[in-house]
C-alpha cells in the first residue's frame, strides 16, 4: 500500500440565482451511478479558483465567478482504494445558463437541484442503508456523502464580497 497516494479533488457548488446547483450522475469511472458536483483534480500550480473555473467549463460549458472556498472533507474510497482530500467552493452561475454533457463518458446527465433536496437525498439514503433495502433516490459519490457526514453545518452560500 504504499504506492498510495492521497490525491486532491475539487467538487463546485456552481449556485444560481435561485440558490440551486448541479449534480451530475457519474458514469465510467469510480463512483459511477452516483450524483457528484462539477469538479475535478487539482492540477500543479493551480488555485482553487483556476481549478474550480476550468473544471466546470469542461464539465458543464458554464461560466461561474466568484468562486469562495466552502470547506474541506477527507475521502477514504476503499473499494477503489482511493483516497481524496476534497476541496468545496461556491461559485456564482451567470443566469440564463443551462448545464451541457460536454463529457459524456463520464457524466450521463446534469440537474439543479436546491440543498435541502441534496439534504433529503443523503437522509433517505442513510435510512434505506440502516434498514437494509436499497434506495429509490439518488445515492451520492462518496465526497458529498462526507460532508454531510464530517462538515454538515458547512452548506453552500455565497457570501456578498463589495
Amino acid at each position: 500500500m504504499s504506492n498510495l497516494n492521497v490525491r486532491v479533488g475539487l467538487a463546485v457548488f456552481a449556485l444560481n440565482s435561485k440558490n440551486e446547483f448541479v449534480v451530475g450522475q457519474r458514469k465510467g469511472s469510480h463512483g459511477a451511478g452516483t450524483w457528484a458536483l462539477p469538479g475535478g483534480h487539482l492540477e500543479f500550480n493551480e488555485s482553487f479558483e483556476e481549478c474550480a473555473i476550468r473544471e466546470v467549463k469542461e464539465e458543464t460549458g458554464l461560466d461561474i465567478y466568484d468562486v469562495q472556498f466552502l470547506t474541506a472533507t477527507n475521502d477514504v474510497m476503499h473499494d477503489d482504494k482511493k483516497h481524496y482530500v476534497t476541496i468545496f467552493v461556491n461559485a456564482r452561475v451567470r443566469d440564463g445558463q443551462v448545464p451541457r454533457i460536454l463529457e459524456p463518458n463520464k457524466c450521463a446527465e446534469w440537474r439543479w437541484v436546491s440543498w435541502e433536496e441534496l439534504q433529503g437525498d443523503y437522509a433517505e439514503f442513510v435510512e434505506a442503508q440502516k434498514e437494509g433495502k436499497e434506495t429509490e433516490g439518488k445515492k451520492l459519490f462518496i465526497p458529498l456523502m462526507s460532508l454531510f457526514e464530517q462538515r454538515r453545518e458547512d452548506k453552500p452560500v455565497l457570501n456578498d464580497k463589495q
